[in-house]
């Protein structure tokens, strides 16, 4: 038996104490999205034919009394389990929770009850399942700071790398950063980016960062603004794209965005305004503010309006991608990424309150691109 306990924001009490039937406070006022990052794995395998035959038996999971801390601080009680307990199926988190085996100040507790700072978590036996042997560990990584306090992080990320782990992608942005900053006690994203797209990516460094952040993204009090260069002549007159957007997933499961009608019951309402940054002979470099942020917003408005990105591998133009990747077209310049970049981000500082603008510049082979496709040929 291996039990490891990775311990990000909560300190395990010393004394096991009995339970009461006293019901225990709610605390609101708090919201959050993302919880503790708490792994505690138990790897047992002596089972017939398994070909561990030198493998002791796991020893059976162990009621655990944890004490939040200020990262846990204002959590909603699901949100914290489900992020303690990896891999269990979300109805029977809701199920320990109703039947009161979770407790909190040693009192039931409903699953959107707040934690509050030094309260005591009763967690019962609940065995999670094991990563698979010979996962990779996310490599530590830094990225290029933009900004830094002791309540937020702003990195430029590159293009090709994932935000996060998950959906065939090992680890990611966050992961590599935890790895690189062991003593940080809290990191979390503020936002996402697409795998492919580069530029401004904000996480925050304490809980009330977060919370404050993700508040001012949710009511659109930021100002987002992305570099994409489409193909053809972008009509001077279309500045403003006012259409909904619906996910779906195509054969393959994978992911795909459409443009619906208003009234699609199952779209959702995207505007972005659109600006030429500049003109150039069969591509047009623009500037593209987001007033929502749905998924593949950008991609796919300018890809509806007749202007695909240069590069894409979702909405684009496949055949050019292909071209520029293998230097055909560019005087042997080779082009192999998606030409959107998040350059400009304001917010108010969640702290001082100070508007803070950031900006990004454009990345080398995005700038050499430009270069190339601005001179005669």
């Amino acid at each position: 038996m291996a039990q490891v306990l990775h311990q990000r924001f909560l300190t395990p009490l010393q004394t096991p104490r009995h339970d009461s039937t006293g019901y225990a406070r709610v605390n609101s006022g708090k919201s959050s999205t993302y919880g503790p990052v708490v792994a505690h794995s138990i790897i047992s395998s002596n089972l017939p034919g398994s070909g561990h035959a030198h493998s002791p038996p796991a020893a059976p999971p162990e009621v655990r009394r944890l004490v939040v801390d200020e990262a846990g601080e204002g959590q909603r009680l699901d949100n914290f389990l489900m992020r303690l307990l990896k891999g269990v199926p979300k109805t029977h988190v809701y199920r320990v929770i109703r039947s009161g085996e979770v407790r909190v100040n040693k009192g039931r507790a409903a699953a959107d009850t707040r934690l509050a700072l030094g309260d005591e978590v009763r967690v019962p036996p609940v065995r999670v399942a094991e990563k698979p042997a010979g996962a990779p560990a996310a490599p530590a990584r830094e990225f290029p700071i933009l900004f830094e306090d002791d309540h937020l992080l702003a990195i430029n990320k590159p293009a090709g790398v994932a935000v996060h782990g998950g959906s065939g992608v090992s680890f990611g942005v966050i992961e590599q950063l935890r790895q690189a900053r062991p003593q940080a006690k809290f990191l979390e994203l503020v936002h996402r980016l697409d795998r492919e797209t580069s530029g401004i990516l904000l996480l925050a460094k304490k809980r009330t960062a977060l919370v404050a952040l993700q508040d001012q993204f949710r009511s659109r009090d930021t100002g987002k603004t992305y570099a994409a260069l489409v193909s053809g002549v972008w009509p001077a007159k279309l500045k403003v794209i006012d259409v909904a957007l619906h996910k779906t997933l195509d054969a393959r499961g994978e992911r795909h965005v459409l443009p619906v009608a208003a009234d699609h019951p199952d779209g959702r309402r995207a505007i972005s305004l659109v600006k030429i940054a500049s003109a150039l002979a069969d591509f047009t470099l623009l500037d593209v503010t987001i007033k929502t942020g749905r998924t593949h917003q950008i991609r796919v408005h300018l890809a509806q309006a007749g202007h695909v990105i240069v590069g894409d591998p979702k909405y684009g133009d496949f055949a050019l991608n292909k071209q520029w990747a293998r230097g055909e077209g560019l005087a042997g310049l080779r082009f192999e990424r998606m030409f959107l970049h998040a350059r400009q981000l304001a917010f108010d500082h969640p702290a001082s309150a100070e508007r803070i603008t950031l900006t990004a510049p454009l990345p080398a082979e995005c700038a050499t691109l430009l270069t190339r496709l601005s001179q005669p040929h």
